[in-house]
């Protein structure tokens, strides 16, 4: 069969490495193959990806060696970061801009551009909405719905779903499958359960970016399931595995409330963004909020941390929130997009920032913490990177590790396991149920009813800007699989 695309004997270094990510790696994708890259976070899929569609070193000038490249003549790209796909302000343009390179009229355009939309399953009352206004799962809708508009013979997938709730997940999914028929499909994804009828050729790299494994779905997940397991690399029913040898911990609620809210409300540009009539929260409560994307979900947690304008009674130990002026030492929140909140220029400075604010970066104990911190994360040898320049899963790990230097009471998460593979997942979950036995209130959106069934002590749904119910664990209703009903959706 033709190949497509290729890279034979790749080097690649990134600046302020101290080794090789790739050191003489041959790959050949082959045309109208469907393959799914995995490995545990940070090992260079994506990496791969912009170096196989011509990316690297075209577009992003990182220095690399090989002895050929091929690149294909037509292909489409969706990033991890859907905000880095997009050149114009306004959904309706960036289909067009889309399409004004095909030439495609222009009285055909709106019509064009609203069945691409429905495709993706992203429907608005308005095309001529601003994206940055857009939920992430959202703007990743609409960024699938451009590279359709290419119409590319190879599509490169990098995480699409990550922001996703589960129905837009099997939308996105189907959708790339019933367009996938003579295209060549190179996908990275954590989330592999809903894509393995697609796939024909896995491909498994080690953390150092070398290959373990290249054969179809059944080959590779029967003779190197162990090898997934002790790497960290997902494979199917990773979760029900984990949750068989993991005893759930279970939750002794005290007397005293540490938050109330009633009648809380956040606001967007002046109007009404999200609305919780009543809630009392427990110290060492773990709440996961959930519901469709758009529904208000991260507006919540924004307004808890009183970064959006709010109204209502909002208490922390019985103290009105607006009254505190140390709130960022008591409640820490984690954004969706972890550079939102980075604020130097090494990952060291980075885990030590809020040390150095408090004149405590010469404390032994915390310092201790810190370099612990990064070598729980897998960051320890990435203290001099840029955080910009880790992989994405990477600085969702740094932005979450900076978390626990806090020490908060409160501590908001916005989607913190995306982008990670199963070690770095149950890594991640485990230290957060620490924190909860601890005393610590942990808030989080997620959309991984894995996550509601086993470490949940509680789950809010969001609907259509209001918090429209509030169940205990013991109300949260399990499949047979132990997996969530679609009660909660």
């Amino acid at each position: 069969m033709e190949c497509i695309t290729s890279v034979n004997k790749l080097k690649l270094k990134f600046p302020e490495e101290e080794g090789l990510l790739f050191n003489d790696l041959t790959i050949s994708i082959r045309k109208g193959e469907k393959v799914l890259l995995l490995g545990p976070s940070g090992c260079g899929k994506s990496t791969l990806l912009q170096v196989l569609s011509g990316l690297i070193p075209q577009s992003i000038d990182i220095p690399i060696k090989s002895e050929s490249i091929q690149i294909p003549d037509s292909w489409g790209f969706i990033f991890q970061d859907p905000d880095s796909q997009f050149c114009m302000p306004y959904v309706d343009e960036e289909i067009a801009f889309v399409l004004e390179n095909l030439r495609i009229p222009k009285k055909e355009m709106t019509g064009r551009i609203k069945e691409l939309l429905a495709t993706v399953g992203l429907f608005l009352e308005d095309i001529h909405t601003e994206i940055r206004t857009l939920s992430g799962g959202m703007k990743q809708r609409l960024a699938l719905a451009t590279v359709l508009a290419l119409d590319p013979e190879v599509i490169f997938l990098d995480e699409p779903t990550a922001l996703i709730d589960e129905e837009g997940t099997a939308q996105v999914w189907d959708t790339v499958k019933a367009i996938s028929k003579d295209k060549t499909i190179i996908i990275v994804e954590h989330k592999i359960d809903q894509i393995m009828d697609v796939i024909d050729r896995v491909i498994v790299f080690t953390h150092d970016g070398k290959i373990m494994a290249d054969g179809n779905s059944t080959y590779v997940f029967s003779n190197f399931k162990e090898e997934l397991k002790r790497f960290g690399i997902w494979y199917p029913n990773a979760w029900e595995e984990y949750k068989k040898e993991k005893v759930q911990n279970t939750f002794t609620e005290p007397s005293d409330h540490m938050l109330r809210l009633q009648n809380f409300r956040g606001y967007r540009k002046k109007e009404n963004a999200i609305t919780l009539e009543k809630a009392a929260v427990h110290s060492g409560e773990w709440i996961v909020v959930t519901g469709a994307n758009g529904a208000g979900k991260s507006t919540l947690l924004l307004s808890m941390m009183q970064l959006l304008k709010t109204s209502g009674d909002y208490r922390m130990d019985g103290r009105p929130i607006k009254k505190f002026a140390d709130l960022q030492r008591k409640a820490y929140f984690v954004f969706q997009n972890p550079e939102y909140q980075f604020l130097t220029n090494s990952v060291i400075e980075e885990i030590t920032y809020e040390l150095r604010q408090r004149n405590e970066v010469s404390n032994a104990e915390f310092v201790k913490k810190a370099n612990d911190l990064l070598t729980i994360f897998g960051l320890k040898d990435k203290q001099k990177q840029h955080p910009y320049h880790l992989s994405l899963g990477q600085k969702r790990r740094l932005s979450v590790a900076t978390a626990f230097i806090q020490n908060p009471q409160l501590l908001l998460l916005d989607e913190p396991t995306f982008g990670q593979d199963s070690k770095n997942t149950f890594k991640l979950l485990e230290l957060l149920q620490e924190e909860c036995q601890k005393g610590t209130i942990i808030i989080m959106v997620t959309h991984d009813l894995n996550i509601i069934d086993h470490f949940a002590t509680r789950v809010w749904e969001v609907k259509n800007g209001k918090v429209i119910s509030d169940w205990k664990k013991d109300e949260i209703k399990t499949g047979s699989e132990g997996n969530v009903y679609e009660y909660i959706f």
